[in-house]
């Protein structure tokens, strides 16, 4: 019956149609021939579309099926919608004058931070403030105008202070540029009305020695601005802290008398967080060790950078070296599908984590469960830095992943733990140990630094030292990520950056071991069927091969200094199999024994055959009885470096140790160019100088 009547309906649409049955209506092959014949011809008489059987028969059929269909579905239950408190979309406050005004501050204080240092010592200025009567902020020149620093003089009172860290060959940290181009740009500016005074921070290991605070020191005052304390020089090649110390003492007591303002005396702890323990939160919406976003290694999203990085997998581990006490490594990191972008010479950031191990550690002798979830809310609520990290989380989280745990305490954090000693004796010491007299610098420098005593180990040899966890949550700095040169070209390897380092292990004074975080944390990145990750970003680097390949290089990288240099080897080869003319590359390499730690021989030897190498040049500093070093090497092949370097304008890279390799090498080009050159002494320094400003002298040196 519902056949036929089917075919009939067909037929009634056909006739209004004029079109072919769709083959869900009805197939041709199912119709017999009189059928067919009788839908295919006119009739004689008009016949109505439907007749009333047909409308419904039709209503009836449908009225089944729908009857059928929603019977056989199971009723769902109508879900409850919660009202959602979506606060209203704000605009970020980049005026940091009007913001001064509004929470009622006087001193503000900017950093330029790329290890979190400058970072950590502007709030401690910021802090102070409170002490001498005043009321400051910390502040990120990236997230203001700086322009309004002409404006500052509409506070009464004002002072900018400005924590400037110096990066690379003389550089600006990355969230200072902005400030550096604005300052370099503007010369028709005027900050007469500005009080300021700039601590800066660097190393004398390096060329460019506090090269950005001096110049933020000399082109304030060059727009008109008016300097109330002399600049501070902060060197982390001796005792930084302590250079930071001795000139704060030295400045408050300059502010207070500029400004006619005396100390409140009160010298008690202020603590700028307050503790909320989390009975029945979320477990979703808490922190797991993400830097950025809630949930962003879960949900990755590009692009990636420091507030956001990727989470790249392990996909080899191995050990470099094939002998000795030490491990050398050899990592390699898998971008794929991160859309990630680097060039030979960047650097690869990475987060890590510390030992677990310490951290349990650190809950026994406290005595506290370490899974409770926290969150520290700044008491200053118009502050941009709600949270001392991201919150709410765990205090196993925050002492695993977000705090620094294994450097020596700055003497701030000694000071403010003090008042939980029960013993008065300790608190004696540490407050002895914070302060600028010459007996405390050097109880300092004795007990905690030249003893390499971490936090933990203060708390093992104090045993009277008790604090509250969340006031010492409060006070350690942040981890900060960890920079190594890329081992690799993004031409040969596109989608995998390499990494090669020295895990770092000794031991102290008191007779612990300590370890490197980062390097002992990637040694454990083991590939063995389980996923492991890294989180890492890009930081682009000024450290380049030539634009033009015809020129020749000369590179100098002993130990783990053949990093990038790797990179630079396989991208000439990638040059020469593009058929592009490619000038000399020469490698000045080092290490302590050739059947030992002559790391990437087999590659180094390879580039060398197929003519990638045209020279290499090894040291093998311990092989023989009188050390043998790069800087001798360089000083044997004087006269062909000389012609690369005079004649043919070679560049010249050098990656390794500050301190002592860089000088020396640098030495020995002077020496080449007095010697071969016939330069005097002062000709031969400024020449090298010369190189280093036209860029073919490069630098990516540690200390």
């Amino acid at each position: 019956m519902a056949r036929s009547l089917s075919l009939s309906l067909c037929r009634r649409f056909l006739r209004v149609s004029a079109v072919s049955p769709p083959s869900y209506c009805v197939n041709a092959a199912d119709m017999d021939p009189e059928t067919s014949t009788h839908a295919d011809g006119a009739g004689d008489e008009e016949e109505p579309l439907f007749s009333n059987l047909d409308l419904f028969l039709f209503s009836l059929i449908v009225g089944l099926v729908v009857y059928w269909f929603m019977s056989r579905r199971k009723p769902e239950p109508i879900p409850e919608f919660k009202k959602l408190d979506t606060p209203a979309p704000t605009t970020r406050e980049t005026s940091f004058v009007e913001k001064m005004k509004k929470t009622g501050k006087n001193i503000i204080v900017f950093y330029g931070s790329q290890t979190g240092t400058a970072e950590e010592f502007a709030n401690r200025l910021a802090k102070d403030a409170q002490r001498y009567g005043m009321k400051g902020m910390a502040a990120d020149p990236e997230e203001y105008t700086m322009g309004e620093l002409s404006r500052l003089s509409e506070i009464e009172n004002s002072l900018a202070i400005f924590c400037m860290a110096t990066y690379g060959e003389g550089d600006p940290t990355d969230n200072a540029q902005d400030f550096y181009d604005w300052l370099q740009e503007n010369d028709d500016e005027d900050l007469s009305g500005l009080n300021f005074t700039v601590f800066a921070l660097g190393n004398k290991t390096y060329e460019h020695y506090n090269a950005m605070g001096k110049y933020v020191d000399k082109r304030l005052e060059e727009l008109g601005g008016k300097r109330i304390f002399d600049l501070g020089l902060g060197d982390d090649d001796g005792n930084l802290e302590e250079d930071f110390v001795s000139w704060r003492e030295q400045f408050w007591p300059a502010v207070c008398e500029h400004f006619g303002v005396e100390a409140s005396g009160d010298e008690s702890s202020i603590r700028q967080y307050e503790l909320k323990v989390h009975t029945d939160v979320n477990m979703n919406k808490v922190f797991t060790g993400e830097i950025g976003r809630l949930k962003s290694f879960e949900v990755q999203k590009p692009p990636y950078d420091s507030k956001n990085p990727f989470l790249a997998p392990v996909t080899v581990n191995r050990r470099l070296n094939k002998a000795g006490d030490r491990h050398l490594m050899h990592l390699e990191l898998d971008i794929t599908g991160s859309k990630i972008r680097y060039e030979s010479g960047d650097h690869v950031a990475v987060f890590p984590t510390n030992d677990s191990a310490l951290v349990n550690k650190l809950g026994e002798i406290l005595g506290v469960d370490l899974d409770v979830v926290i969150s520290l809310n700044n008491l200053d609520e118009e502050s941009n830095k709600k949270h001392p990290f991201p919150c709410p989380t765990t205090y196993r989280t925050a002492l695993t992943h977000y705090l620094d745990i294994t450097n020596p305490p700055r003497t701030n954090v000694l000071y403010e733990l003090a008042q939980y000693a029960s013993d008065p004796k300790d608190q004696e010491n540490m407050r002895k140990m914070a302060s600028s007299s010459p007996e405390g610098k050097s109880l300092y420098q004795s007990w905690v630094l030249d003893s390499c005593r971490n936090i933990l180990a203060i708390l093992e040899d104090m045993p009277s030292l008790k604090p509250p966890v969340d006031h010492l949550c409060e006070l350690l700095p942040r981890l900060q990520a960890r920079y190594y040169s890329i081992a690799s070209s993004s031409k040969v390897h596109p989608n995998s950056i390499h990494i090669c380092a020295v895990v770092v292990e000794y031991k102290t004074k008191t007779g612990r071991i300590n370890k490197g975080v980062a390097t002992n944390w990637l040694k454990n990145k083991l590939v063995n069927g389980h996923k492991s990750t890294v989180p890492m970003f890009i930081r682009k680097s000024q450290f380049r091969l030539p634009f033009k390949a015809s020129n020749p290089v000369v590179m100098v990288g002993p130990g783990t200094g053949i990093a990038p240099f790797m990179g630079f080897i396989q991208e000439r080869g990638w040059l020469k199999q593009q058929g592009k003319e490619v000038g000399e590359t020469v490698l000045y390499y080092g290490c302590r024994y050739k059947n030992e730690d002559y790391l990437y021989q087999e590659e180094l030897e390879e580039a060398e055959k197929d003519s990638v190498l045209t020279q290499l040049n090894v040291a093998f500093s311990r092989d023989q009885e009188h050390k043998v070093y790069v800087q001798h090497l360089l000083k044997k092949n004087k006269d062909h470096l000389w012609k690369l370097i005079h004649s043919d304008n070679a560049h010249i890279y050098i990656c390794g140790d500050a301190r002592n390799m860089a000088k020396d090498v640098q030495a020995a080009f002077c020496d080449i160019a007095e010697e071969v050159g016939g330069m005097t002494h002062t000709q031969a320094t400024d020449y090298v100088k010369k190189l280093m400003t036209k860029g073919r002298y490069s630098q990516d040196v540690w200390s």
